[in-house]
């Protein structure tokens, strides 16, 4: 291949750009980000940046040593809108081209918004999280919708700055489905604490000038609305390209579209029937996608460790594997009270599953003696 085109400029794509030179891959690499800045690190913009205790330029995934060794061809500034394999090549919004002999289709996805919620702000780019900074101004009244990773953190976030901050969920507790009732009432005991005032199975019906209607008719006061319900992976310009999408970019298990020289990354990839939306599996599946992009064919394929973390309030919070609702949970350090604990699921006599708060140093442990063998992927 003397040219490859990378397609999203976040932690996927740069990951999949160093793989390629890892590998020993001495062609082309053009690396197309939507966005106008240099390659940049999400997690802290619901954090550290968003509370202002960081700098973008902290946020960079590559130094100067990276972009000499790397030598990539960066198109910043403009998306992709088709892809046309017969012709190998990659169209852009500017009205240019990108020929590509191999393609790694790394787009992520935007924020999920709500109907009647236009107005309000979402966080998914280092522009959002300016854009909301610049908000929170002292007084300012604070209503999250959604309660999952993000929508939990930038509620800390703005609890640190000293704002008064109301969270909806519309589940019973936040996370239930994934966590289960137990450590769901965990999460929210951490809002708690730290003064959220969290409201589950509630109904946010649409904004008003004054805050949020709920779908009972009450009105819960807001100056700044954020909604964090998840993203929509960003695969519309790939209508007409002959590869199958639908919640994201479908592959098999090493990566690989039904063309072997287009492989999928990060938040945007389908396989076992579903897609994992974490900092660690964006990472972790370049090496495997490069290998086969440059191999013609599938060589290797990608098990995912299901590795998430969060930062809430004064707790971190960690899980590994694939629990299901009905594995069974057991605290083997500490209890579901505690500020400190960690807990396993088993299903069939092995450990599937590790989560723990505030106890890193048990939780690696377990994670690396118990999770040696991966789990088949919940369906």
């Amino acid at each position: 291949m003397k040219r490859i085109a990378v397609v999203g400029a976040s932690l996927a794509g740069v990951r999949a750009a160093q793989e390629l030179r890892a590998q020993g891959y001495d062609g082309g690499i053009v690396l197309i980000g939507e966005e106008r800045h240099l390659p940049y690190d999400r997690p802290p913009l619901s954090k550290a940046f968003l509370a202002g205790t960081a700098s973008a330029a902290s946020l960079e995934l590559l130094d100067a040593g990276d972009l000499a060794s790397l030598a990539l061809d960066f198109r910043l500034g403009v998306r992709a809108t088709a892809l046309e394999p017969a012709n190998r090549r990659v169209v852009l919004s500017d009205g240019t081209s990108v020929h590509a002999d191999g393609v790694v289709i790394a787009t992520g996805g935007r924020a999920r918004t709500l109907p009647g919620f236009e107005a309000a702000r979402t966080l998914r780019t280092v522009d959002d999280a300016l854009a909301l900074r610049s908000s929170l101004v002292p007084g300012a009244r604070v209503v999250v919708v959604g309660a999952g990773f993000i929508g939990a953190e930038v509620a800390s976030t703005c609890r640190s700055l000293g704002l008064d901050v109301v969270v909806l969920e519309a589940l019973a507790a936040p996370m239930e489905p994934v966590l289960g009732p137990e450590l769901a009432a965990v999460c929210a005991r951490l809002h708690a604490d730290h003064g959220t005032d969290l409201r589950c199975g509630v109904s946010a019906a649409g904004m008003e000038e004054a805050g949020v209607r709920l779908a009972d008719g009450s009105l819960v006061p807001a100056d700044v609305v954020v909604v964090g319900v998840g993203m929509t992976p960003a695969t519309e310009w790939l209508a007409g390209s002959g590869l199958t999408v639908g919640d994201g970019v479908h592959t098999d298990a090493g990566l690989v579209t039904s063309l072997p020289s287009v492989v999928a990354v990060g938040d945007v990839a389908r396989y076992g029937g579903r897609r994992h939306e974490h900092w660690t599996n964006a990472s972790e599946q370049a090496p495997v996608a490069v290998a086969n992009l440059l191999a013609g064919r599938t060589s290797r394929t990608y098990t995912p460790s299901g590795y998430v973390w969060s930062d809430q309030y004064s707790g971190r919070l960690q899980l590994a594997g694939h629990p299901r609702p009905d594995d069974t949970l057991t605290f083997v350090d500490g209890d579901p009270s505690s500020a400190s604990f960690v807990a396993t699921w088993q299903r069939d006599g092995e450990t599937v599953g590790v989560f723990a708060l505030n106890n890193a140093k048990q939780f690696n442990r377990l994670r690396r003696q118990a999770l040696r063998r991966p789990a088949a992927l919940p369906t």
